[in-house]
């Protein structure tokens, strides 16, 4: 394939389950975007976003980490997070280097890309909007959580999120990507506060229909307590259906094989099981399913397997 007819790949999301996907993917000869949620407000994040008013800056951080072919030293220090220091303390270097980026440009996106050139990052990186917004959450007793790190900590049965101010206006550059890509993925992270933060900004929903490409949920292998527990797999496409309306999934990702041992027993005690993957009711929403063995059995917590999943979503190009 020439430089200029590379598929065009286009990964959602936000959390833990993002990078993962994205460090598999960017050695492919894929044209890589990720579009990445900035509704974050714990930690250094929300501090940040408190005092400068920014968007979030914590899962850019990432994303950039994962996509940077920088020295490992400089990852390094881009991810160090300072453990001591008035006012320093708790604060990733990453995120205050893309906060002092976005006061020289004047603009957090700009300061993306110019942090992206420096750390030398494959594709391009867009947060799913240019401004400082908050995630609020109707549990289903009526109660409104406001805040991204509150809403689990209610343990409540979530009915819906949404944004504010109102309305959010996404970055153009990340509603053009999704229509013109040949491959859309929805990552795998936290559903209500890392997956749909995303996809419920107006116009992606409507870009994720319109799309000339295909649209793949990886879905999460456990639940979680406080946002999706006792949730299967329909259950997670179906909160997504309920949000942003029918037609935006194409297909899905499942892990299938049993997961067991000492890895469920550590869950159990976070209050997370496997995620239960009800075929039939996927195969009644016109889901196409993919199955295989996509986690990483090396690791203690349970993780997507970075090759494995790559691996499975080029073969769908």
């Amino acid at each position: 394939m020439t430089q200029d007819k590379k598929p065009h790949v286009v990964v959602v999301g936000g959390g833990t389950g993002m990078p993962v996907l994205l460090r598999g993917l960017k050695d492919y000869p894929i044209d890589l975007s990720a579009i990445v949620t900035v509704a974050d407000d714990g930690g250094s994040s929300g501090r940040l976003r408190t005092e400068m008013s920014i968007p979030a800056p914590g899962d850019i951080r990432n994303v950039i980490a994962a996509l940077s072919d920088a020295e490992p030293m400089l990852l390094d220090l881009f991810q160090h997070r300072f453990a001591n220091g008035n006012g320093l303390s708790g604060h990733a270097m990453g995120n205050l280097l893309l906060a002092a980026m976005t006061s020289v440009t004047g603009d957090f996106y700009n300061g993306i890309k110019e942090i992206s050139r420096v750390l030398n990052v494959k594709g391009r990186i867009y947060p799913i909007a240019n401004q400082n917004m908050y995630l609020h959450a109707e549990m289903e007793d009526g109660e409104i959580i406001s805040g991204e790190s509150n809403i689990p900590l209610a343990n409540k049965q979530i009915k819906r999120v949404f944004l504010s101010p109102e309305p959010v206006m996404p970055l153009p550059e990340a509603v053009t990507a999704i229509e013109e890509a040949d491959l859309v993925i929805v990552a795998p992270g936290s559903l209500y506060t890392s997956t749909l933060p995303n996809m419920i900004v107006p116009q992606i929903g409507d870009a994720l229909r319109k799309t000339k490409g295909k649209v793949v949920y990886v879905c999460n292998v456990m639940t979680q307590y406080g946002e999706t527990s006792q949730y299967t797999a329909a259950d997670h496409v179906q909160a997504i259906t309920d949000h942003i309306g029918e037609g935006c999934i194409h297909s899905i990702i499942v892990h299938n094989r049993p997961i067991e041992g000492d890895v469920r027993e550590l869950y159990a005690e976070e209050n997370a099981a496997p995620v239960i993957y009800d075929i039939e009711r996927l195969s009644d929403m016109g889901l196409e399913i993919i199955e295989g063995d996509i986690i990483d059995h090396s690791k203690k917590m349970l993780r997507h397997d970075t090759a494995k999943v790559a691996k499975l979503l080029y073969s769908l190009i």
